[in-house]
């Protein structure tokens, strides 16, 4: 146990070290710079570091201690905006946003479903004319499978399924939700703490690790945030500040999209297998009886189960 604590307290302190205080002392750093520079005349900084720096140890050591200090605050700031980021981001809960926070959120759903439809609309058309130049005997259709994927690409531009939040990134962790309630009645949210519980560890730990790149895109977007008071200072930083902050938006796409890939495969690989441990005996992949008889279940409703499609399951001839 002791040796474990140590390995964990280690860790923690690497990862205390590496996100929030090395990022701190440099964001530090820059704010002091961006204070004393005039325009590009570098020389004028060195000269007002020289002047700063210490004399003797005892001086050192205090510029550290309080450079430390200041850097950690700035770290901890830095988590904090990317908390408020995340949920911008992933706009989990937008129904309980401020009042107008939530009008501005409806107005980019409600312009976001307009979007799609239009553009699920086109791919449709696009798909049946192509389907029916196919057809032995009929006319060329003049579309291309390229057109097919360019009407798709359009389609995921704007979100898998049809829009229910004001972003793309919390469209595209939705759409796993209702994929899963399409295909065969499964609420994920309701069986997704006991599905955790059972995942294996390999699984457990490259969701862990996805969601954890989710953080760390969204800590980088609040370090955009905290750039900002050295644009401020320094007009060029405001560059730093815009290429921060587009890093930190792709990359938080790319982790998202990882994340969501990650959730379907494990719940799709292990949700028979909760099934069995629930007491649901079912064979094969998940299908509306046992996704509909999960979630009952799970919710405190497992004397609906015998409504669900298909249930009892119709006994096989001798």
């Amino acid at each position: 146990m002791t040796s474990l604590l140590a390995e964990v307290g280690k860790r923690f302190t690497e990862r205390w070290m590496t996100l929030l205080v090395l990022p701190g002392v440099l964001h530090v750093c820059a704010v002091v710079a961006a204070y004393h520079l005039e325009g590009f005349a570098f020389a004028s900084l060195a000269d007002r570091v020289e002047a700063l720096a210490p004399r003797d140890n005892a001086s050192a050591l205090l510029y550290m201690l309080v450079l430390g200090v200041v850097a950690a605050a700035a770290g901890l700031a830095a988590s904090a905006v990317g908390s408020l980021v995340e949920r911008l981001w992933l706009a989990e809960g937008w129904l309980s946003w401020p009042r107008p926070l939530r009008r501005l959120a409806l107005l980019r759903v409600a312009a976001r479903q307009r979007r799609w439809d239009t553009a699920h609309r086109a791919e449709a058309v696009l798909r049946e004319r192509y389907l029916r130049g196919r057809v032995p005997g009929s006319p060329p259709s003049g579309v291309t499978d390229l057109d097919l994927e360019l009407a798709l690409n359009r389609v995921l531009a704007t979100a898998q399924e049809r829009p229910a939040r004001p972003t793309w990134m919390g469209d595209r962790l939705q759409a796993v939700v209702v994929r899963y309630r399409k295909e065969c009645g499964l609420d994920l949210p309701s069986i997704w703490p006991l599905l955790w519980l059972m995942l294996p560890e390999q699984a457990r730990t490259e969701v862990v690790e996805g969601r954890e790149r989710i953080t760390r895109t969204t800590t980088l977007a609040g370090w955009a945030v905290l750039y900002v008071a050295v644009a401020v200072l320094w007009w060029p930083a405001a560059a730093l500040v815009l290429g921060l902050f587009v890093t930190a938006r792709q990359r938080g796409r790319r982790a998202v999209e990882t994340y969501a890939v990650l959730v379907e495969a494990a719940t799709r690989l292990h949700a028979a297998e909760l099934a069995r441990c629930l007491g649901l005996e079912h064979d094969g992949p998940l299908d509306a009886r046992l996704g509909h008889a999960m979630t009952l279940l799970i919710q405190g409703q497992g004397g609906l189960i015998p409504l669900t499609v298909g249930w009892p399951r119709p006994r096989q001839p001798d």
